[in-house]
C-alpha cells in the first residue's frame, strides 16, 4: 500500500506488482472477483471490501432498505448502499478525498490517519475473528519455522492480518525479516497461491475459505483458535458527518449492530446471510464460498459482541507500535468516538 505521505517500506516488503502477474487474474475463481458499486439516489455510501468481516454492513443496508419499506411515510428516513472496493488502499483514498463519507476501515490505519489530521472516528466494531493464514494442500508446511525466506502475502502493512501473523512468527522465535511479505489485495491472494505467486497468505474470510473449499489450500493458523478477542474491520466515518447528521450515524451503527446479533443467534439468519451478501450488488461471490465460512466451523467469524473496549485498542496500538505501523501512541479519543456505542439500540432485523 503506497501514498505519497508514506515512509518507505522497510526491506522485508515486496509490491504486489512483483509477485503478481496478468496471468494469475485467470487462475481466481469468477465468483471472487470485485469492482466499485455505484452510489444511487441521497443514499450514504458506505465502502467496504467484499470479505465476511464486513458481513454486517451488507446485512445493515438491507435491513434498513426493508424497514423503509415497511413503513414508507416513517421520519427521518434513512437509507445506506454499500460500494465495494477491491482493496484497503482504495477505501482509504476514497475516505481521505471525502468521496464517500464512511466505510468498513482497518483499525490500526484508522489511528495513523486520525493521527496525521484526516477527520475520521471508528463508531463501531464490525465483527469478531475471521482471519486465517492458508498455505498450499501439498505442500509440507506445518509451523512457520518452514516458511523461512518463504514470500507470504498480506492485505496491508496496517491490516491486523498482519499483526495477526506477527504473533505467529514471534510464538516460534521469528521475526518479519526471517520472511518476504507482500501486500496484495485480500481477492488475490487465492489466485496468487494457486499459481505459486506466494507460498502463503494471512487475510480475512471468504479469501481462504475459498482456496480451501477449491481443494488447493489448508489453513495453517486461525484466529479463531488463536486470538478469539481479535478485532480488524471498524465502521468508520468522517467527523463531518457526524457534526452535520449524528442521528444518521446513530442509526447506521444501530443498524450494524443489529445485524451482529441477528447474524449470532441462528444458523437461519447466516444462510439468509449468504443469499444476501453473495449478490451482485454486494459481494458478487459464489454463496457456496461463503456458506463454507459460516460453516467450517460456524465460529470462524462472529458478530454478536461488537462492544467498544478501549483496553483492546489499546493492545492493537501497542501491536502497531511493535510493529512500526504507528510510529507513537495515539490518543484513544483521536480516533474513537463511542458515544453512538455506548447509546446504540441495535435495530430489530427483520429480514
Amino acid at each position: 500500500m503506497s501514498t505519497d505521505t508514506e515512509k518507505p517500506r522497510s526491506k522485508h516488503f515486496l509490491r504486489r506488482r512483483q509477485v503478481l502477474q496478468a496471468s494469475i487474474a485467470a487462475a481466481v475463481p469468477g465468483g471472487l472477483l470485485s469492482c466499485s458499486g455505484q452510489s444511487r439516489g441521497d443514499a450514504l455510501i458506505v465502502g467496504g471490501l467484499p470479505v465476511t468481516c464486513n458481513l454486517t454492513l451488507p446485512i445493515a443496508c438491507v435491513a434498513r432498505a426493508a424497514a423503509n419499506a415497511a413503513s414508507p411515510g416513517a421520519a427521518p428516513r434513512f437509507e445506506y448502499e454499500y460500494s465495494k472496493y477491491n482493496g484497503w488502499p482504495e477505501v482509504k483514498e476514497s475516505l481521505m478525498a471525502g468521496r464517500i463519507q464512511a466505510a468498513y476501515m482497518l483499525a490500526p490505519l484508522v489511528m495513523d490517519l486520525a493521527d496525521r489530521g484526516i477527520p475520521l472516528k471508528i463508531v463501531s466494531l464490525g465483527h469478531r475473528s475471521g482471519a486465517v493464514i492458508m498455505v498450499r494442500a501439498d505442500s509440507s508446511y506445518l509451523n512457520f519455522r518452514q516458511l523461512a525466506g518463504k514470500l507470504i502475502a498480506i492485505p496491508s502493512r496496517f491490516a491486523v492480518d498482519y499483526l495477526f501473523l506477527r504473533k505467529m512468527l514471534a510464538a516460534e522465535g521469528m521475526t518479519p525479516k526471517d520472511v518476504q511479505i507482500v501486500e496484495m489485495a485480500p481477492p488475490d491472494m487465492p489466485a496468487a497461491l494457486y499459481a505459486r505467486a506466494v507460498d502463503a497468505y494471512c487475510t480475512g474470510e471468504p479469501f481462504g475459505a475459498s482456496a480451501q473449499r477449491a481443494g488447493y489450500a489448508r489453513v495453517l493458523r486461525m484466529t479463531r483458535d488463536e486470538w478469539r478477542n481479535y478485532i480488524c474491520c471498524v465502521l468508520t466515518v468522517r467527523e463531518e458527518l457526524i457534526t452535520h447528521n449524528s442521528a444518521l450515524v446513530q442509526d447506521l451503527v444501530d443498524h450494524v449492530l443489529g445485524a451482529g446479533v441477528w447474524l449470532d443467534a441462528k444458523l437461519e439468519n447466516r444462510n439468509k446471510a449468504v443469499a444476501i451478501a453473495a449478490g451482485e450488488k454486494f459481494f458478487n461471490q459464489d454463496p457456496n464460498i461463503i456458506q463454507f465460512v459460516m460453516d467450517n466451523p460456524t465460529d470462524r467469524v462472529t458478530y454478536g459482541d461488537l462492544r467498544m473496549i478501549r483496553a483492546e485498542f489499546e493492545d492493537l496500538m501497542q501491536l502497531s507500535l511493535d510493529a512500526g505501523t504507528i510510529k507513537h501512541p495515539i490518543a484513544y479519543e483521536a480516533y474513537v468516538d463511542e458515544r453512538f456505542a455506548r447509546i446504540a439500540k441495535p435495530a430489530a432485523i427483520a429480514l
